[in-house]
């Protein structure tokens, strides 16, 4: 299969703290790629790296073939590689409509057709045209998040990174949100990239991967391997254990 990305020896290094120490990660095209550890383990900024928002000191990167090089990204990149955010609140401009906001990377890329893609997108996330000139503030948490869904999608990337997407939303709108990503790769045939805390989460939507700990990857896996148990590190199984929450032992 083609690579989407590769990283080879990744660094992140703010005023002496390593967020990331020597990561090298392989991302094949149309995967569903996890990214899981504890809060700190440096898997969200692993993201920003890739996507250009956060420094890196040292390593390679390739995204689809093209070598990426410093800090800036080219207009070209961010159509086709584009994020979304784990606040969907604090990723929307709250001053500016749903409809506005759809179209802004239209008009930052130059797309033309524009009236149709924003009802598409829109379509596409389960938000009908009622929804067009709403505000931030008037929209549910779930609803807000769909939108920042439609709006990386509306450029028609092919890669989209997603940090702790449904973490800030309710259980039964996580299952929403998830369920409408999981379409999404199917019905697109994307490349994403999911961070999550959540290992059934994690489990049940990604094909391979990796385990984060100290800004370095310490296992990979399949999610078969993971579902069975098939686990070398003890960070690992740590993790499988905190993830299965508070028991409380019966006492006779």
């Amino acid at each position: 299969m083609t690579e989407a990305i590769r990283i080879d020896g990744l660094t992140v290094d703010f005023d002496g703290y390593k967020a990331l120490d020597h990561v090298s990660l392989s991302v094949e095209q149309g995967e569903f790629f996890g990214l899981v550890g504890e809060s700190g383990s440096g898997k969200s900024t692993l993201l920003r790296s890739i996507a250009g928002l956060a420094p890196v000191s040292r390593g390679t990167m390739s995204v689809e073939g093209h070598a990426i090089a410093g800090h800036r990204r080219s207009r070209d990149f961010f159509r086709r590689l584009q994020m979304v955010f784990q606040d969907p609140y604090g990723s929307l401009h709250p001053r500016q409509t749903v409809d506005r906001q759809l179209l802004e990377p239209l008009v930052i890329h130059g797309i033309a057709d524009q009236e149709s893609r924003i009802q598409r997108a829109l379509d596409e996330v389960g938000l009908g045209s009622g929804f067009r000139f709403r505000y931030p503030h008037q929209l549910s948490g779930g609803q807000r998040q769909r939108v920042a869904i439609a709006r990386a999608l509306i450029v028609e990337p092919s890669i989209l990174l997603l940090d702790e997407p449904t973490s800030a939303l309710d259980a039964s709108v996580q299952a929403e949100v998830l369920n409408l990503l999981e379409q999404i790769w199917k019905e697109r045939q994307l490349t994403f990239i999911m961070v999550s805390h959540d290992l059934g989460v994690i489990t049940h939507m990604c094909q391979r991967l990796a385990v984060m700990q100290g800004g370095r990857i310490v296992e990979r896996l399949t999610s078969a391997q993971l579902a069975a148990g098939v686990i070398e590190q003890k960070h690992t199984r740590d993790l499988v254990l905190a993830s299965r929450g508070f028991t409380r032992e019966q006492q006779f």
